[in-house]
C-alpha cells in the first residue's frame, strides 16, 4: 500500500505499432514493476502462440453500423498508437477488427453490446473501434466472459459534440489472462463516460486513456473491482490534457479478500503547457477485507501550466471501519450482514452511475457472490 508522486512524461514518451520498438519487460521498469510477468502466458515477450480463440459478437442498436474490417482499413489505429510491448503485439497480431459507427446526430435508441467470449487454450489478439460522428449519442457495453489468454486494443473516437457512455465488464473465468488498452479521443465539446467493472480472471491488466483534440472535452472515468485470493487486478489510467478548458474526473474503488489478492491502480494525469483552464481530479479507494491482501495505489499529477481551474488527487487503502460494523451490530444486525451492508455502501454511489438497470443489478449480484466466497 502507498501513495507515490513523480514526473509522468518519461512514462508515456514512447509509442509505436511495432513490438520490436519496445524492450521485453523484465519487471524492473516503472510501468511493469507491479505486474507478475510470469503469469502473462507470454503476452509480453512474443512467445504466446496465437492459437486461441475469442469470439466477438455484436448486438447493435438499430442506429449503429457494424463492420468487420481488415488490417488495412484507414479507421484502425488512427486514434491510438500502442504505448507498450503487449499493446503493440496485440496490434501486430490481430486478423480482423470490429468497427462500430454511429452516424452524425444519431441518438441510439438502445445500448450496443459487444461480447468477447474466450474458449480453449492459446493466446488470442483483437482490435475494436467505436466511432461517434459529430453530435451522436450512444451507450456501448463491452462484456468479457469465458477462458482466454487475450490482448487487445479498443479505440473510442468521439466526435465534436458527441456523447459516448461505455461500460466494460471483465467477468472472465478464473484462469483467464487479459491485457487491454482502452483509448478515447475526444473532439470539441465531446463527452465520454466510462465505467469499468473487473471481477473475474486470474490476471487482468486494463489501461484506459483519454486524449483531447480540441477545447471543451469532458471525461469521467469510473471503476469498480473485487479481487479474491490469488487474483491480480491492475488498472493503469492516463488522462493527457493537451487542450484548453477540458475536464476529467477519475474515481476507482476496489475491495480485496484472501491470501495473495492484489490490486494495482495507477492514475496518471498530465496537464500540458497549452492546457489552460483544465479542471481535473482523481480518486482511488481500496478496502482490505482480510489479511494477505495487498493494494498498490499510485496517483500521479504533472502540471506544466499555472493557469488551471482545478487539479487534485487522493488515495487511501484500509480495512473496514470497526465503528460502522459496531453501529449496525448494536441495532441487532448480525456481523456478516453488517459487513455486507458496509461493503455495499462502499460501492453504491459508483454503481448508481450504471444507467442500465439490468446490468447494474447483475453487478450488484456478482459483488454479493464475491462476499459469499
Amino acid at each position: 500500500m502507498g501513495l507515490e508522486t513523480k514526473p509522468l512524461s518519461s512514462l508515456h514518451a514512447k509509442s509505436s505499432y511495432d513490438p520490436a520498438d519496445f524492450e521485453v519487460p523484465t519487471g524492473r521498469e516503472e510501468e511493469w514493476r507491479f505486474t507478475p510477468l510470469s503469469r502473462l502466458k507470454g503476452l509480453h515477450d512474443g512467445t504466446a502462440a496465437a492459437s486461441g480463440n475469442v469470439l466477438v459478437t455484436v448486438d447493435a442498436a438499430p442506429e449503429a453500423a457494424v463492420e468487420t474490417a481488415g488490417r488495412g482499413d484507414a479507421r484502425i489505429g488512427t486514434a491510438y498508437v500502442p504505448a507498450d510491448r503487449v499493446s503493440a503485439q496485440a496490434y501486430a497480431s490481430f486478423e480482423k477488427a470490429t468497427v462500430v459507427t454511429f452516424p452524425r446526430e444519431a441518438v441510439a435508441s438502445e445500448p450496443t453490446v459487444i461480447t468477447f467470449t474466450g474458449s480453449g487454450e492459446g493466446a488470442a489478439f483483437g482490435h475494436t473501434v467505436v466511432v461517434l460522428e459529430p453530435m451522436a449519442e450512444a451507450v456501448v457495453v463491452l462484456e468479457h466472459t469465458g477462458s482466454a489468454v487475450y490482448a487487445d486494443n479498443v479505440e473510442f473516437v468521439v466526435g465534436d459534440g458527441a456523447t459516448l457512455k461505455v461500460v466494460s465488464l471483465q467477468d472472465w473465468a478464473d484462469d483467464a489472462v487479459h491485457v487491454s488498452h482502452h483509448h478515447a479521443r475526444l473532439g470539441r465539446d465531446a463527452t465520454f463516460r466510462s465505467f469499468v467493472v473487473t471481477l473475474g480472471g486470474d490476471l487482468v491488466r486494463l489501461s484506459p486513456s483519454v486524449a483531447y483534440t480540441a477545447p471543451g472535452g469532458d471525461a469521467d472515468l469510473t471503476g469498480l473491482y473485487f479481487a479474491d485470493a490469488g487474483q491480480h487486478l491492475e488498472h493503469r489510467l492516463l488522462v493527457d490534457h493537451s487542450q484548453p478548458n477540458c475536464k476529467s474526473n477519475v474515481v476507482y474503488k476496489g475491495a480485496l479478500q484472501g491470501e495473495g489478492a492484489h490490486a494495482v491502480w495507477i492514475g496518471d494525469v498530465i496537464i500540458r503547457v497549452e492546457a489552460e483552464g483544465t479542471d481535473t481530479y482523481e480518486l482511488n479507494r481500496n478496502l482490505l477485507l482480510t489479511d494477505g491482501a495487498r493494494a498498490d495505489s499510485v496517483p500521479n499529477l504533472e502540471i506544466l501550466t499555472g493557469e488551471v481551474a482545478g487539479a487534485g488527487h487522493a488515495s487511501a487503502s484500509g480495512r473496514l471501519d470497526d465503528e460502522h460494523i459496531f453501529y449496525l451490530q448494536a441495532r441487532g444486525i448480525p456481523f456478516d450482514e453488517a459487513r455486507r451492508l458496509v461493503i455495499r455502501g462502499f460501492f453504491a454511489q459508483l454503481l448508481e452511475k450504471i444507467e442500465l438497470p439490468e446490468l447494474r443489478e447483475r453487478v450488484f449480484a456478482r459483488v454479493e457472490a464475491e462476499l459469499e466466497r
